[in-house]
């Protein structure tokens, strides 16, 4: 074991942020959960398990469950966030007071910032600069990790060190992290393919078959690529885990809520009624907004994306925008896939 690793906080007590405890936990790594509410922490401590959003997995000895952020953070170093986007940037200004000057930030946060538009990472530096930062994405539902289905991902830092200390505390014989320098590759794959997933659902319940949803998720790959080169990701990391393997899962399998999310829009679902069905966050609903803006901020392309948002913020039908894609322009595939600002 790490000896920088022996306590970890891990904030966010959904589904993502249990099953990530669980790894952690099972590792032998002494994890503090804190929960948003009292209440809630006090059902995870009382439980023992998080019926509300991952039940049937009890927790190893080694985890805890608290309300109290400063308890959650006390001599920690490596503090993992799991919160929705919308939550992170308040999150850390009350981390700013609380984190020790040697910490170190890690998120499984998948999303863009809900203030600026911008990527998790820009805000981390603004708001808790100076201290080591990273991501960890990847194709991987709550459940088949908790599970201990096997499942690889990919954790980015610009400090190769701590990419590297996280990796070896999350590694396992079922769990395998893999690493990289492309934080902005990694966040940006993460975040629009939640985006894409509302594309594919809404077109799955419209019934429109497997063709339909195999050309939906390859020129949504086209379109994450584009945005990446405008913001200088590389291509490849696109093409890894934290790209097409995130894509490919969340785009095809129900236990993705943006998906079954767009299920029910494609089947006559008004918003309203969809978000109920699925109880909990979608982020693909506030990040369509987002990525919108910054495709159009950025000049690139991204016409899948930007129908998501015409039927989420501007009313369109789910098939006005199915036919206003099948309509566009004809052009050459490999010219279209490079569409966008040379990369900086």
């Amino acid at each position: 074991m790490d000896k920088n690793c022996r306590s970890i906080a891990v904030l966010g007590a959904g589904s993502w942020g249990t099953a990530l405890a669980l790894v952690l936990a099972r590792n032998g790594h002494d994890v503090r959960l804190w929960a948003h509410t009292g209440a809630h922490a006090d059902a995870l401590s009382g439980d023992r398990e998080n019926r509300r959003y991952l039940p049937g997995f009890p927790f190893p000895e080694s985890l805890g469950a608290t309300a109290d952020l400063e308890a959650a953070l006390r001599g920690v170093r490596d503090v993992l966030i799991v919160t929705p986007s919308h939550v992170f940037g308040e999150l850390l200004s009350k981390l700013a007071p609380l984190l020790s000057a040697r910490g170190r930030l890690i998120w499984g946060t998948k999303g863009l910032d809900a203030a600026s538009g911008g990527l998790l990472h820009s805000l981390v530096e603004n708001r808790l600069p100076g201290h080591p930062m990273a991501v960890i994405s990847g194709p991987s539902f709550a459940a088949e990790v908790a599970r201990g289905l096997p499942t690889a991902v990919t954790i980015a830092s610009a400090d190769s060190q701590f990419a590297a200390d996280m990796a070896r505390c999350f590694h396992n014989d079922v769990f395998r992290p893999y690493t990289t320098d492309d934080l902005i590759g990694v966040e940006l794959g993460g975040a629009v393919k939640n985006v894409l997933a509302v594309a594919t659902g809404i077109a799955d319940g419209l019934g429109l078959g497997a063709n339909t949803r195999a050309g939906l998720i390859t020129r949504g790959l086209a379109e994450i690529v584009r945005l990446g080169n405008a913001l200088g990701a590389r291509p490849e990391t696109f093409m890894g885990l934290s790209g097409m393997g995130d894509l490919i899962l969340t785009c095809t399998d129900d236990q993705s809520r943006n998906r079954r999310f767009g299920l029910a829009l494609g089947r006559g679902a008004s918003i309203e009624q969809a978000l109920a069905e699925i109880g909990q966050t979608v982020e693909g609903v506030r990040t369509a907004r987002e990525v919108h803006s910054l495709a159009q901020a950025l000049n690139v392309e991204m016409p899948l994306c930007a129908q998501v948002y015409a039927v989420l913020a501007q009313s369109k039908s789910p098939g006005d925008a199915v036919r206003e894609l099948m309509t566009r322009t004809l052009k050459d595939e490999a010219v279209d896939l490079d569409r966008g600002p040379p990369r900086r």
